[in-house]
């Protein structure tokens, strides 16, 4: 039921009215509304309602149609709105304030003073002399641009005589071409120039040849399953505009062709007769590529396809309400790092919707938390906030909302491998690096100000290098688990002991290449599949280990550095190759566990069906290595018109849902796919 009522809207009328028509101010700040609280059959009565204030609520959008023709005053202060464009359904909107939105950009700015015509303060600011730069400079500016590419590189691909179907096809290509090769203006409103950019080309198709401007519901980059890629390269099509900013700068590679995925395992290599059998399988996996972006550029380059891309994080929902709840904890937008940059992507339209850059750094690992901090009017709210860490040794702390890097820990002199936070302790943060060590350090909560305090709490000492971390999802203040280059280690990391620096407690050794047993080996792969199943990598090539914490490691056991069997649970057959570093990943939700190879491919183990057997306790050990589910092929692309080619694929991540995949490689490339 919704919270506003006929009664509500009376009573905080000012003054109080009998009438919904005779309202002319209305106060409905803080009463915790959302979006589906705001009834347009309810709002329609407001005919003359001139001053809204929907201040300190819940609202993250606006309903299309809440017709209140005389608003000129609107206040939403502290909601979480996330787009303003509903707002051009109030056309004589006088004043508007939105502050603490933590979602909306200078570029939202932007796009208010351009959709409302009679604007003129914003924010408590005159913007009058700006709207008119925006609706007038600005859009001359571009639709001269537009204008220009449709001339140069589209006009003449039309036929005197043309179908409906050739219509079709050149208004896609000509709406994705324009919005990439046509910018203006500085690059943090990147977004709002490719919003109206849009908006003038299906404008200008719309004039000239009479066409529909509604849009395809699908991605208007995903082609048909057979679709032809255009001959034209976006390097021709960029030579007549401005270079790209920092922050938008990306390019879109794309597939020759694309088809349904249904690739089958073991295929181009010879595998065990048991592959075989997984045919059926593989066919109820479905995948369809929906982007191959190349946006972490070393100085923005067309040509850069050397630069290895290391980690990607799945970002988590904002007040999701159970935050240990996977499916409901993830957006589709997914954090990547590689080189000089580290990038916000939206996986469904592969739009890259920040990026940070450190010029002298080169990123390898990325992590998220949610730190609930104090605002104006000492309310708190919880904000997202991204560690970056890389060569430098170390961590940027990045608050993603406001488009600020507030901070950085020199937490190592040598480079950080990995990071990752506690899921317990929000602000509790493990750094791994080349100097043989894991620490523990609380980054503390930014004030409003974003002064913060960061303290070392732990320091965990390995014998060689660190490449991957998981905490015990049992226990994950009380034991870490590290892949290292010279084997699997285990510490306890409680801190209620004095202790602050430790050795490792238990090393684990798995069956060597001769037949017998060894704790000398690399891990470069390491994820938790459930809260006891273990999946690691080692320098044995062709073979993932699933082995048992529970069943490995005693818990009470006492003394440190004790040789520990791991107890295998199953064998997952992979790749021979005996190249290093590329990772594992898993998807605890749907018992998925995913690794690319040295050929651009992904490999995917749908492992449900043997989950139920390992829990128990008697669970005995698969008799055979299993072969993936399903391996998706590297599509053929093309550069130029030069196939790439020797792609390794170092990492490999989906979300809790599994709805996307993100594929992280060695030129440059992050891959997103999305199951069908």
């Amino acid at each position: 039921m919704s919270k506003i009522t006929t009664e509500l809207l009376l009573e905080r009328a000012v003054p109080r009215s009998t009438r919904l028509r005779k309202i002319e101010t209305l106060n409905l700040s803080k009463l915790q509304l959302k979006t589906g609280d705001l009834d347009p059959r309810l709002f329609s009565r407001l005919r003359h309602l001139q001053k809204l204030d929907l201040s300190d609520n819940l609202l993250d959008k606006f309903p299309n149609s809440l017709t209140l023709p005389d608003l000129r005053v609107l206040n939403c202060n502290n909601n979480k709105l996330e787009d303003v464009t509903a707002l051009k359904q109030f056309p004589l909107l006088e004043e508007l304030t939105y502050e603490n939105n933590v979602y909306l950009t200078l570029n939202d700015d932007y796009k208010v003073m351009f959709l409302l015509q009679n604007l003129r303060l914003l924010n408590g600011k005159d913007i009058t002399k700006l709207a008119n730069h925006v609706r007038r400079v600005n859009s001359r500016k571009l639709t001269s641009k537009v204008t220009a590419h449709w001339e140069k590189f589209f006009r003449d691909q039309l036929p005197e005589k043309y179908t409906a179907e050739q219509v079709k096809s050149i208004k896609k290509k000509f709406l994705k071409s324009v919005q990439t090769n046509v910018v203006y203006g500085p690059s943090s409103l990147s977004e709002f120039t490719r919003w109206r950019v849009k908006m003038i080309a299906e404008e200008l198709l719309a004039c000239s040849l009479g066409l529909d401007l509604s849009t395809d519901p699908e991605s208007e980059e995903m082609m048909d399953e057979n679709e032809e890629e255009s001959t034209e390269s976006p390097r021709e099509a960029a030579e007549d505009v401005d270079q790209v900013g920092d922050f938008s700068s990306y390019v879109t590679v794309t597939p020759s062709k694309r088809k349904r995925n249904h690739s089958k395992p073991g295929s181009g290599n010879k595998r065990s007769k048991t592959q075989a059998n997984t045919e059926e399988e593989a066919e109820d996996v479905s995948a369809e590529p929906l982007h191959f972006l190349q946006c972490h550029s070393k100085g923005n380059s067309r040509e850069d396809f050397k630069t290895q891309l290391w980690s990607c994080v799945f970002e988590p929902l904002l007040d999701c309400g159970a935050r240990k709840d996977p499916i409901v904890s993830s957006s589709r937008t997914v954090a990547t790092c590689g080189g000089e940059s580290v990038c916000l992507i939206d996986c469904e339209t592969g739009t890259v919707l920040k990026k940070y850059k450190v010029a002298t750094e080169e990123f390898f690992s990325v992590a998220w938390t949610t730190l609930t901090m104090v605002i104006s009017d000492s309310r708190k709210k919880s904000h997202n906030i991204l560690a970056a860490a890389g060569r430098r040794g170390i961590v940027k702390l990045i608050h993603v909302a406001a488009d600020f890097c507030y901070g950085e820990i020199k937490a190592h002199k040598k480079p950080i491998a990995t990071v990752c936070f506690s899921p317990t302790q929000e602000t509790h943060l493990f750094t791994a690096s080349y100097d043989k060590r894991i620490a523990l350090w609380d980054i503390g909560i930014p004030d409003c100000d974003y002064n913060f305090k960061a303290s070392q709490l732990l320091v965990l000492e390995a014998l060689s290098i660190p490449l991957r971390i998981a905490l015990v999802p049992t226990c994950p203040d009380q034991y870490l688990l590290a892949g290292c280059e010279g084997g699997c280690f285990a510490w306890n990391i409680k801190l209620d002991k004095e202790q602050k620096s430790r050795p490792f407690e238990a090393i684990f050794q798995f069956p060597g290449e001769d037949g017998g047993m060894t704790t000398s080996h690399r891990v470069d792969g390491l994820a938790f599949l459930n809260d006891d199943v273990v999946v690691s990598k080692s320098s044995k090539p062709g073979c993932i280990y699933l082995w048992s914490w529970s069943r490995s490691f005693d818990t009470k056991g006492k003394g440190c550095q004790r040789t520990i069997t791991a107890v295998i649970l199953a064998e997952l057959e992979w790749s021979p190759t005996d190249l290093s570093y590329l990772t594992l990943s898993t998807c605890p939700a749907k018992d998925y566990v995913f690794c690319g190879d040295e050929k651009g491919s992904v490999w995917m183990y749908n492992l449900s069906n043997y989950t139920t057997a390992w829990t128990s306790a008697k669970g005995k050990r698969s008799d055979r290595r299993i072969p993936p589910t399903q391996i998706l092929k590297w599509p053929e692309l093309r550069d130029n018109g030069e196939q790439l080619t020797e792609v390794l694929v170092n990492n490999v991540v989906s979300d809790p849902t599994f709805t996307y995949l993100v594929v992280l490689t060695s030129v440059n490339i992050t891959a997103i796919w999305k199951k069908s």
